[in-house]
């Protein structure tokens, strides 16, 4: 028995300089899976919670000026992390098998940039962003949950899309 849920919103954390927004949208029909977590919150996040149609923000951190750069969405729900079961991938993890795969993954794809980013200072100027998850001081995680009234800011301050763009 399945149950009726509401569309999710999530924020997800890359370095531009291990995978971009640009990497997103030129990656095979713009999709690509969000792997390499390894963090449980996360983890369980990408396992548990996220499902097909939640929407995303895509952030690029650990640069000068980190920032809210672009809208995709969630295509395929969370399954086994393959990288951690490949010795040659940067993400191998030898505690994971495949019968314990211990991490997960999901495959978003890309819909629209911002035409205007939201960086840290943005967020933390904005009374209805002030609050994300992302602000927080010690939050690191690389998948964090964003509330419906916070998507709706960001896409409208950030001008993300055009009509149609399924946002």
């Amino acid at each position: 028995m399945t149950t009726d849920r509401s569309r999710r919103y999530w924020l997800m954390k890359s370095e531009p300089g291990c995978f971009s927004f640009e990497d997103l949208r030129n990656s095979s029909d713009g999709t690509d899976h969000w792997d390499g977590v390894r963090n449980f919150q996360a983890r369980n996040f990408l396992r548990d919670e996220i499902k097909a149609g939640d929407g995303v923000l895509f952030y690029h951190s650990n640069i000068k000026t980190p920032a809210i750069v672009g809208v995709a969405r969630v295509v395929r729900e969370g399954y086994p992390d393959f990288t951690a079961l490949d010795p040659r991938s940067e993400h191998f993890d030898p505690r994971a098998t495949a019968e314990n795969p211990i991490w997960y993954m999901v495959d978003i794809r890309y819909v629209a940039p911002l035409e205007h980013l939201l960086t840290r200072e943005d967020l933390v100027c904005h009374p209805l962003l002030a609050e994300m998850d992302v602000l927080k001081k010690g939050n690191r995680l690389s998948v964090q949950p964003v509330t419906a009234e916070q998507w709706q800011t960001v896409l409208k301050v950030g001008q993300a899309g055009k009509p149609g763009e399924g946002l």
